[in-house]
């Protein structure tokens, strides 16, 4: 298995050496060959591969993985810390984006590592250690830990929890001051969450008005700098909970990128 997960974290840091020119031009044409290299795959065609498992790929039809890391601008070689991880489903994903020159810290509160009668942290090092996702490591802190660790990433991701932070934690303003803290200058943070309809009850729904969570983000430094939506459902009407049966996997979901300011 970990020999398995080195392929796929070598071909995708090959992405990163595309147009580099890296190799000298030659002085003299070369021979033509009856056989053509084939380019190195993109990571639409790394994610598709079996290379992951089945069960993790029989998602990629509602999370359109490759779609949103690409409007997000997260590329080979960066650090990213995935917030509020869970068992690991985007780590993974990220892990294969940033390659094998790049890193995931799979980051989970306490809150977060409460679920499932405590094992879920167990879980999300399972598949660390199982699907041999050797640039991604486990860390487990508060917020403000978290603020006063002294890490810095490139990038920040956080997918369908924002509004457990909000409701279940009240810790939005925490939350995002930290990821503020530990995003080196210009870094991007990526939202991506369930719909909400503004006066809907989206606590009980698991869901969260947009324009909220543009508001608690903001309100930490952040800039909105674009808006996706490859995950827009408007046949979701943002009345049922997102575990409802029929809606389950296929909500209407916003997808937000924010810029920590240069200077």
């Amino acid at each position: 298995m970990n020999d398995r997960k080195l392929v796929i974290l070598g071909m995708a840091s090959m992405l990163l050496l595309i147009g580099c020119g890296q190799s000298e031009m030659p002085t003299a044409a070369p021979e033509k060959s009856a056989t053509v290299e084939a380019a190195p795959p993109d990571l639409a065609s790394l994610l598709a591969s079996d290379l992951r498992t089945e069960e993790d790929r029989t998602r990629d039809a509602g999370r359109k993985p490759a779609e949103v890391i690409s409007f997000t601008g997260i590329e080979p070689g960066m650090d990213v810390i995935d917030l509020l991880a869970a068992t690991g489903w985007y780590s993974e994903v990220l892990s294969i984006a940033v390659g094998s020159e790049g890193s995931v810290a799979a980051q989970n509160p306490p809150f977060m590592l409460a679920f499932r009668n405590g094992t879920l942290g167990d879980v999300l090092q399972e598949r660390i250690d199982n699907h041999g996702l050797t640039n991604v490591t486990r860390l487990d802190s508060t917020w403000d830990e978290l603020a006063e660790s002294g890490a810095q990433y490139d990038a920040a991701w956080s997918a369908l929890n924002i509004h457990d932070v909000h409701y279940m934690e009240s810790a939005g303003g925490s939350f995002a001051s930290a990821v503020f803290t530990v995003l080196k200058p210009g870094g991007v943070l990526a939202i991506i969450e369930h719909a909400g309809n503004p006066e809907g009850d989206n606590e009980s729904l698991h869901r969260i008005d947009k324009n909220l969570a543009i508001d608690i983000v903001t309100a930490a430094g952040f800039v909105l700098e674009d808006q996706g939506d490859m995950l827009a459902n408007p046949n979701d009407d943002r009345t049922q909970g997102v575990f409802s049966e029929g809606i389950r996997g296929n909500t209407d979901r916003f997808v937000l990128k924010f810029r920590k300011p240069a200077s």
